[in-house]
């Protein structure tokens, strides 16, 4: 079982502490149902006051302190602009130790005045960046991604993208599977990428501008060689227009909407079967073990051969 810390100090969000919290609560091995995660609040003796964005709504005492971080094997941190020495202290001393430091929205000031963000690419709210920027130049802010991962140091934008982020933890850790049942256990969206932009250009207001019947079409066939054009012809529209509604409602293209949904689908074949690399390739709709592994090794920096290594160890 691995241990998650979540740091809880003056001024924290409730959203995003309780947020994270839950995810990782709620991942469970498959087989035994076991807890894959032991969830630790910690904080000072003092109390937390918890936020409600601009205004105090509780205050909370926690059961873990600040000296429990050092011995977690993750480290999340939810919003904070102005940071405690001790808090900027643990922190660092945490990552030196070689503990897995995550923030979510603000907490990347935390995680900026602690210098583990110095000559690394961060995430946090874009109403935030360039306050981040100019406090800390030596931090290189991305605005239009829902989260960074840099391995030992990972950072994401606000609130709901912290929930994709720990997602993306528990999928790191345990994979698509375990993460695909904290999603559903949840309700929430199974995978949203990291470079997903932040936030639609424009809501869907008018119930029949949803893409959601051809999203789901799209889920029902992703073996077939489906193009833009054919797409569009599904969902009667245009090529032009169902790539601005497809701008506006998702973030992303059509067609890289489509290989999200097919990598889910070979993660989850690598990680319950035995098919081959190249059956997993024709099942998940790439039609050839190549394409396959050149969008794996595009997407996770990794191969389908060592995923399934990973995540799905042969028995003996």
């Amino acid at each position: 079982m691995k241990t998650v810390a979540v740091l809880a100090v003056d001024g924290v969000i409730g959203l995003e502490f309780a947020g994270a919290c839950q995810v990782f609560a709620a991942a469970v091995d498959p087989v035994d149902g076991r807890p894959l995660y032991d969830v630790r609040v910690c904080g000072t003796d003092a109390g937390t006051q918890v936020m409600a964005v601009d205004r105090e709504i509780f205050r909370a005492v926690t059961p873990y302190g600040l000296a429990d971080v050092l011995t977690a094997d993750t480290l999340i941190v939810p919003a904070s602009f102005d940071p405690s020495d001790e808090v900027i202290d643990v922190v660092r001393l945490a990552h030196r130790r070689g503990v897995r430091v995550a923030s979510i929205c603000t907490g990347a000031f935390v995680l900026a005045a602690a210098g583990l963000l110095d000559g690394r690419q961060a995430a946090t709210h874009w109403n935030h960046a360039a306050e981040l920027s100019r406090r800390w130049p030596a931090v290189e802010v991305v605005t239009d991604v829902l989260y960074l991962d840099d391995g030992d140091v990972l950072t994401s934008a606000g609130v709901t993208a912290g929930l994709d982020l720990c997602l993306h933890l528990v999928r790191r850790d345990h994979g698509s599977a375990v993460a695909a049942d904290v999603a559903r256990r949840l309700v929430m969206a199974p995978h949203r990428g990291g470079g997903q932009a932040q936030f639609i250009a424009a809501p869907v207001v008018e119930s029949n501008e949803s893409l959601e019947p051809v999203l789901t079409w799209m889920t029902e066939h992703l073996t077939a060689p489906l193009t833009l054009a054919a797409i569009a012809a599904q969902a009667a529209m245009s090529t032009r227009t169902l790539s601005r509604r497809f701008r506006d409602q998702t973030g992303t293209t059509p067609l890289q909407w489509l290989i999200r949904l097919r990598l889910a689908r070979a993660q989850e074949l690598l990680e319950t079967t035995d098919l081959s690399v190249a059956q997993v390739a024709t099942a998940a709709g790439f039609g050839s073990a190549l394409l396959l592994r050149q969008h794996f090794a595009r997407a996770f920096g990794t191969t389908p051969t060592s995923y399934r290594r990973a995540f799905n160890p042969p028995t003996r």
